[in-house]
């Protein structure tokens, strides 16, 4: 059995693994890449593999860089069917079409702009009819369910606790007459989140694929960060100034709009107009509210008692045009969640290029900023940005409040992959930039005992008994300095595994300063290879 990332390694997008046996070829995701341009250049490439002969998608959640890349699958050939549970199927006929549809305006753009230079027209990634179509593949899973995934390939679905419908998936694997074990953490959330469930808890495995999104950082605690979003909210509209929060239309929005609606019945936000700029959002609500069967006991027992945590009386959602820009006309506070969460596009980059400038106004970041994005750049203290052509002038205060995210911090993950230490699986360390994976591959070695290994974007590696592997290529789909840094890295790596082997065994006293100088080796690769990052 081989395992090739086509995505989400060492880059936090593009999540996508595919699964080969000689029975059976199937993907665990297919999200497009975002952010830097060098990564959105990935999302053009001819695949590494035929999309003809892929058998199964399992998907773990909505979000597009899980999904995104679903309907050029489908346009490029794949017949196989998408396995999700109904959540995520219900978003994913929103989220889809919303890609397809900047696809198109990109396409028209681009094109236009090339026209006019005597040059080609661009052709979209894909089309609506291919968002469309690539819907009709999709067949919904119950959360605990095992089914036939393709031939020799049963899978699970287990509650992730990241957004409404996320799964992680467990796979068990028949190939050369043995069964492995594969898991799948897909986005790990964090726990106490409002209105979905906590994490599941898995105990074994034989590989484990682990995001790394947070793996070099801790949150803020959730009680700290809801007053620190208090005190920014009421500072800013007490001065008359606009709070402008970029959010991620599904999940985020719904679970400030519950934090939002706990500050309005503590009567913080008596009079405070409060605006979901997001038609994407909206729908999102609906579809969250329409899927109870995610909720958690404490979103059922306030529906029980006749609350309604998604909605506020001075609550708006905005659909058309003309009510996202009497927004930025009005006089005085508001509080403004619009897409899209990483500032990138959306109408999100309307009211920043209105309030950016404004030294009364906030902007409130609460999710992950992915380099190369426009809310990177005002996070990480940018004094001017240009929005649609416009150089602004960042005066507005910038609060970055680390406690909402939905991925486990690095303390999360740890906890989270505690449970496998009797297992003591061989790790992935996927979904996470270089550095952050690197840095939580070395935590779950150190502190979990655990053989973890960082793949390079393209690689393919042979999942050998006694949880054993071998990296065996990486394809033209990765860049030459990654197929030249790989062969010596991966040296590198049979050497910690062996170290590892090492430690493992019983050391007699009179080798105890021995033992102690193989810890040191073992650890100066680990820092190797968080310096190449």
């Amino acid at each position: 059995m081989r395992v090739t990332f086509i995505g989400g390694a060492r880059t936090v997008t593009g999540s996508s693994f595919l699964i080969s046996t000689d029975l059976a070829n199937i993907l665990v995701d297919s999200g497009m890449f975002q952010g830097r341009r060098e990564l959105t250049r990935r999302n053009q490439l001819e695949y590494i593999y035929d999309p003809s002969e892929i058998d199964a998608v399992i998907l773990t959640h909505a979000h597009i860089d899980h999904s995104g890349l679903i309907p050029k699958l489908v346009k490029s050939g794949f017949r196989g069917k998408i396995f999700s549970t109904k959540a995520t199927a219900d978003l994913c006929e929103l989220m889809l079409l919303d890609s397809a549809h900047i696809q198109e305006m990109e396409s028209s753009w681009k094109s236009n702009k090339n026209l006019r230079r005597g040059l080609s027209e661009v052709p979209p990634l894909y089309t609506t009819d291919d968002a469309v179509k690539s819907l009709k593949h999709f067949q919904r899973v119950f959360y605990d369910q095992e089914f036939e995934a393709a031939t020799g390939i049963r899978a699970v679905f287990r509650d992730a606790g990241h957004i409404i419908g996320s799964a992680m998936v467990e796979l068990f694997v028949k190939d050369e007459g043995r069964e492995t074990r594969l898991v799948f953490s897909g986005d790990v959330g964090v726990p106490d989140q409002p209105i979905i469930r906590d994490p599941s808890i898995i105990t074994g495995a034989d590989f484990l694929f682990i995001e790394s999104t947070y793996g070099n950082r801790l949150h803020k605690s959730l009680e700290e960060s809801k007053e620190e979003l208090k005190e920014a909210i009421l500072t800013t509209v007490n001065g008359g100034g606009k709070v402008i929060i970029p959010s991620f239309a599904v999940g985020r929005t719904q679970e400030l709009i519950f934090y939002l609606s706990e500050l309005y019945r503590d009567g913080y936000l008596n009079d405070v107009p409060i605006f979901v700029d997001s038609p994407m959002a909206t729908s999102a609500t609906e579809i969250i509210k329409e899927n109870p069967q995610c909720f958690d006991e404490e979103t059922h027992a306030l529906l029980s008692s006749g609350e309604t945590p998604l909605n506020i009386p001075t609550l708006t959602f905005t659909q058309s045009t003309r009510e996202s820009i009497e927004i930025n006309q009005m006089a005085g506070g508001a509080i403004i969640i619009s897409a899209s969460g990483m500032c990138d596009a959306g109408r999100i980059k309307h009211h920043l290029r209105h309030n950016l400038w404004r030294p009364e106004a906030s902007v409130i970041f609460v999710g992950f900023q992915a380099e190369g994005t426009l809310g990177r750049m005002i996070v990480t203290g940018a004094d001017e940005v240009r929005i649609m052509g416009e150089e602004v002038k960042v005066n507005a205060k910038i609060f970055s409040i680390g406690g909402f995210s939905a991925h486990a911090d690095r303390n999360g993950l740890l906890d989270w992959a505690s449970h496998f230490r009797g297992d003591s699986p061989t790790v992935f360390v996927v979904h996470g930039e270089e550095r952050a994976s690197l840095s939580f591959a070395r935590a779950l070695e150190s502190e979990l005992s655990l053989t973890s290994y960082v793949p390079h974007w393209g690689e393919t590696v042979e999942l050998k008994t006694n949880k054993e592997f071998q990296s065996v290529s990486i394809t033209e789909a990765g860049e030459m300095v990654e197929l030249k840094g790989s062969r010596m890295f991966k040296d590198l790596h049979y050497i910690k595994k062996r170290i590892g082997e090492i430690e493992a065994e019983e050391v007699p006293a009179r080798e105890e300063a021995v033992y102690q100088k193989i810890k040191k080796i073992k650890d100066l690769l680990m820092e190797l290879e968080e310096e190449r990052s």
